[in-house]
């Protein structure tokens, strides 16, 4: 596997990441996106603690993607407060993971802003992540296929990308978003086809935004306990049909058959993924262990 740097800018204006990066779908991090929004200043573990930690918030453990009746969901609450101490004061597993804080906390709201770098922003769910240490993203692109603009506060993050170009090397769960290979250590006794596979990586600071192309894969992991927010855009209408269809077989095929199959619908897409990246490597005649 082959993992390039990606591109890091300043002062990026908005024709030249239309041209250079939106239409062409390459990820950049830009260190001054959100530079103007109070958040950058004011969102603190103390101000979150403070202002919030009264809150109840729902917390996804590392058996997030185990099959059964907990499968995908957030079955766990706590004190925001006492999850904040918690990531704060060392490693832990335990994630928050697509919350919309604007719904509980509204005055947030203005602690941020659409920048103007391009158009057809998603209002709607700007969602907040947080994470210990060590937590870990597995590999997905996002569902609804929208375009993300990741700006993360304090710590750091070390986040991997892939386009769909890699998709037959990736071991992609057939009728998810999903992958459950680690890029950090790929384990190519078990997944050979991850030597054909060519990703992007960079360690994201404080300020710091990174933009996400629609479809591109990403696989997260918190260097320190933190937490960053996704502010999304519209993709072309024929990427928006594709996330439909994403949310339709997540929710009707994939979580259907975990309901009905459990551990034998997991097995059975793991078999898939194998067969599918087996035949890729197969066609690839410069492939050579």
């Amino acid at each position: 596997m082959k993992l390039l740097p990606i591109e890091r800018r300043s002062g990026l204006s908005r024709e030249d990441f239309i041209q250079y990066y939106l239409r062409p779908k390459r990820p950049v991090v830009f260190t001054d996106l959100a530079q103007n929004w109070p958040a950058i200043t004011k969102w603190t573990f103390d101000y979150f603690r403070k202002e919030y930690g009264s809150l109840e918030v729902p917390i996804v453990g590392p058996d997030f993607h185990k099959p059964g009746p907990h499968y995908m969901k957030s079955y766990l609450t706590m004190k925001f407060g006492e999850y904040l101490d918690l990531i704060q004061n060392g490693p832990t597993e335990y994630r928050i993971f697509l919350w919309n804080i604007f719904d509980h906390a509204r005055n947030l709201i203005y602690d941020v802003s659409n920048p103007d770098i391009c158009d057809g922003w998603i209002d709607k769910y700007p969602f907040m992540f947080f994470g210990g240490a060590g937590a870990v993203t597995n590999l997905h692109y996002d569902i609804d296929c929208s375009n993300v603009f990741h700006t993360h506060f304090w710590t750091r993050k070390h986040i991997i990308l892939f386009d769909q170009a890699q998709n037959n090397f990736l071991y992609q769960h057939p009728y998810t978003v999903q992958s459950h290979i680690n890029p950090r250590q790929p384990d190519y006794e078990k997944y050979p086809a991850l030597r054909l596979a060519t990703g992007h990586e960079t360690v994201l600071q404080h300020g710091e935004t990174l933009f996400i192309p629609a479809l591109w894969w990403h696989y997260i992991v918190y260097v320190e306990g933190g937490y960053s927010i996704s502010l999304r855009t519209r993709d072309s209408i024929l990427t928006q049909a594709k996330g439909a269809w994403n949310i339709a077989r997540h929710f009707v095929i994939d979580k259907g058959m975990n309901t009905l199959w459990g551990n034998g619908w997991k097995k059975w897409k793991e078999t898939q993924a194998m067969k599918k990246a087996n035949k890729a490597m197969s066609l690839t005649s410069n492939f050579d262990f």
